[in-house]
């Protein structure tokens, strides 16, 4: 106890030279100060200011503590200014340093609780503890406390009473005050941590509420802008119509209400340059407006083949002298006399112009094609912003068409607001047409999925503006076609076991619808629609097959029965394909082929018309295309089943589905030209292979000599390097299989189009319970166009689907 007390004072050395200061300067010390045991307002703002000051000067100056006499001259010299300090105490004390705080606190708590006191105040002091403690529940126990350890904070000094406190005498100045207690100090020790504890915990709670606070105003500030892109898809899902999930409208009926702002119509023709010339016969000739517009469309293909077709040249010098002046057609008699040269130069050299623009230019582009999007792109159907697929109109131009079309070449008329029809709702603002124009007509049938129609001047056909493939109505006739195959699949056993029976009737007409079928059925060909000769492309389906199509090998190839199709189907695509057949459909192909001339037809008794509404009878909805698409459709499911090896990579599993598409794109014959740059892609792919090749090489080498030199050393450091070659190793074998995989696959389909079959004649639910299934990306399989199309698939479909 001795030696706690002397560390005490030792400590504590500048206390009887602050007293005296104090008494002194302040005229404190007298007998009202002594009755309040030296605990007045005066002495203990000093006591505070003054004591903190010496503590600093104590650590550097350890010699001057010992000199009394010469710290109270100095105390007495810097009066003043010890005087304006206490009048600024407040605002210096918040601007000190946390530790230099607790500093302070901790002297003054020694400073304020060393002095034992007489037994005369003892009386006097448990009654103020008393009453302190009956106060304690109204709020100030705080203070309270902090004034039971000898000090007050600065902020409360000024209010604290005259005589609240104590003083110590002046033979026991060199003690250090205590807090009041008794006899025991096991009643004062706990006390006096637990209120240090309290006000430690209570700094503690306010830091860490600031430093929460803070945190959370950062972590807000920054978590704003990822906040703001994680609604932004929760917007874009809610916009979406989920159509599949609503009831459907009566049969029929396609919307009930449609408002649009009609189509964009092509720009005029501006006239060339006068620098640009045209030249008939070797000399410059000046063309009207109309014959020059007609012209630059034919300088435009000057270097494609179609201008060699003499077919094409033919039409188009028809169709052009339409549009000459009546000078100018008794001017120009020979389409061979005329040079386009100086215009495609000059179209060629725009081409390059619009390639070679800046960005700014490049973006003003954007910016009205987006502007026009979104003022004509879109129409509202039934409370719903729906995307329209093709809002401008196409521009005047040359009619090309596919294969040997007998009107290629023929002029595509620009298109007029006199030529337009408008479809909309009664109650809807209708469109308004450009200035000086009107509309052809205006209809309200709800009938139709179509917003805008016009008739083309080449075939008659009728044009059509509609709504995006990823639109409710197309959507519901995609669902509705899939569907219908899949009702197929139920009955389709039975049908085929009618149309077998059906080979062997006594009518011929019956005969001929049945292997019409077998073949619709067995190839997936296209029934083939009647058509006007000389007006289109020499083009055929099934019911539409000549004599001349088709060739019957009783034996070919170690095979029996086998037929030889070869025919020119849609779009012009050669079908070429060898069959066997069964040996009833081989001899009903004999009976259907004699006393014919090779441009006869082979069903002669048989159009479409017949065959759909023979298969109408069989089931509700059911054409000749249905059979198409279900063929497809099953055919994928079968072959994904087949080909799909649950060990294999996502790489390898897509080239799987590729290969099942490819079956598909196979059975229906959709074929395509190899692509110009084919044979440049695949050598660029080729040379990457050859340098994953090596660098595989080399890894396995590095591989190899750090597993060496790791049974030398044996230590870890070796250990970790030859796993992370492992790796290396394991990381370069995936890249370059995934490179052979492109590489077969672009090999494979350098002549099949798996597209089409994709988007018309598989159902999507297949593809997405695939993805589903084997946890391969959706994105991997369909692109955002092809998922926009397929939403209400990705949607509904789950893993274990089947057609």
């Amino acid at each position: 106890m001795n030696t706690w007390r002397q560390r005490s004072r030792a400590a504590h050395l500048p206390n009887k030279v602050e007293l005296a200061i104090s008494r002194e300067t302040l005229g404190c010390g007298g007998e009202k100060c002594r009755g309040s045991r030296g605990r007045c307002g005066v002495f203990s703002q000093f006591n505070f200011f003054c004591f903190a000051s010496l503590l600093t000067d104590s650590h550097k100056h350890k010699d001057k503590h010992k000199d009394r006499e010469h710290r109270h001259k100095e105390h007495k010299k810097d009066k003043e200014k010890d005087r304006e300090k206490s009048k600024h105490s407040n605002s210096e004390h918040k601007d000190s340093s946390e530790k230099k705080h607790k500093d302070k606190e901790k002297t003054k708590h020694k400073d304020g609780s060393s002095e034992k006191h007489k037994d005369k105040h003892k009386d006097k002091d448990k009654e103020k503890r008393k009453e302190e403690k009956m106060k304690s529940s109204s709020g100030d126990i705080k203070i309270k406390k902090e004034k039971e350890n000898g000090f007050s904070s600065p902020p409360r000094i000024k209010d604290e009473p005259d005589d609240d406190g104590f003083y110590a005498s002046p033979k026991e100045d060199s003690k250090p005050l205590k807090r009041p207690r008794e006899d025991d100090d096991a009643d004062y020790k706990p006390k006096k941590i637990k209120t240090e504890d309290i006000k430690k915990a209570k700094k503690r709670k306010q830091e860490e509420e600031e430093d929460s606070k803070a945190k959370k105003v950062k972590s807000k500030d920054k978590k704003v802008p990822e906040a703001d892109k994680r609604k932004k898809p929760k917007k874009e899902e809610e916009q979406k119509w989920k159509w599949w999930e609503e009831e459907r409208y009566p049969e029929g009926i396609k919307w009930k209400f449609l408002e649009h702002k009609g189509p964009v119509f092509a720009p005029p023709y501006e006239p060339l340059p006068e620098n640009v010339k045209f030249y008939y016969d070797g000399k410059v000739m000046k063309l009207s407006t109309k014959a020059e517009e007609v012209a630059t469309f034919f300088a435009k293909m000057l270097d494609h083949e179609y201008t060699t077709k003499e077919i094409f040249r033919k039409n188009f010098f028809k169709d052009w002298r339409k549009e000459m002046t009546s000078e100018e057609k008794s001017t120009i008699t020979s389409l061979s006399k005329c040079d386009f040269t100086h215009m495609s130069q000059y179209f060629k050299a725009q081409s390059e112009a619009r390639k070679q623009m800046s960005k700014e230019e490049k973006q003003k582009i954007k910016e009205e094609n987006e502007r026009l999007l979104k003022e004509y792109g879109y129409c509202v159907m039934d409370n719903h912003k729906e995307r329209i697929a093709n809002f401008k109109i196409e521009p005047p131009g040359l009619f090309r068409g596919r294969g040997n079309h007998p009107k290629m070449g023929m002029l595509k008329r620009r298109i007029m607001p006199e030529d337009i029809i408008i479809n909309c709702s009664k109650d809807s603002k209708i469109p308004a047409p450009p200035p000086g124009h009107k509309w052809k007509e205006v209809r309200h049938d709800n009938k139709v999925t179509w917003l805008v129609s016009w008739t083309e001047n080449i075939q008659g056909s009728i044009k059509y503006i509609m709504l995006n493939p990823s639109s409710r109505i197309k959507g519901e006739k995609d669902w509705q076609k899939y569907e219908t195959a899949r009702r197929l699949k139920k009955c389709v056993d039975k049908i085929r076991n009618q149309y077998r029976e059906d080979w062997k009737s006594k009518e011929m007409k019956v005969r001929q619808r049945a292997v019409a079928l077998y073949f619709i059925d067995k190839l997936a060909l296209r029934a083939g629609n009647e058509k006007e000769e000389g007006e289109t492309a020499d083009t055929v389906g099934c019911c539409s097959l000549r004599v001349e199509h088709i060739k019957l090998h009783p034996e070919l190839d170690g095979q029996e029965y086998v037929v030889e199709f070869d025919f020119l189907g849609k779009d012009s695509i050669r079908y070429y394909n060898k069959v066997p057949v069964e040996k009833r459909v081989f001899k009903n192909l004999q009976l259907f082929m004699e006393n014919k001339q090779p441009e006869d037809d082979l069903f002669d008794r048989l159009n479409t018309s017949i065959l759909n509404k023979h298969l109408q009878d069989l089931m509700e909805g059911l054409t000749a295309k249905v059979f198409r698409t279900y063929n497809a459709s099953i055919t994928l499911q079968q072959q994904l089943k087949e080909l799909t090896n649950p060990d294999d990579n996502i790489p390898a599993k897509i080239l799987s589905y590729n290969r099942a598409n490819r079956a598909v794109a196979i059975l229906c014959n959709h074929q395509r030209a190899p692509p110009k740059t084919f044979e440049k892609s695949m050598m660029n792919l080729q040379s990457k292979i050859d340098a994953k090749k090596e660098q595989l090489a080399d890894a396995r080498r590095e591989l190899k000599s750090a597993k060496a030199d790791a049974k030398v050393r044996r230590d870890e450091k070796s250990k970790k390097t030859v796993e992370s070659k492992k790796k290396a190793v394991q990381r370069i074998e995936e890249q370059l299989m995934k490179l052979e995989v492109q590489a077969t696959d672009r090999e494979e389909n350098k002549q099949i189009a798996l597209g089409t079959s994709k988007l018309n004649y598989l159902d999507p639910r297949i593809s997405v319970a695939w993805c589903k299934k084997w946890g391969i990306p959706i994105e991997k399989i369909y692109n955002k166009t092809q998922r926009e199309k397929f939403a209400w698939a990705i949607d509904m479909a789950e893993e274990d689907y089947e057609f």
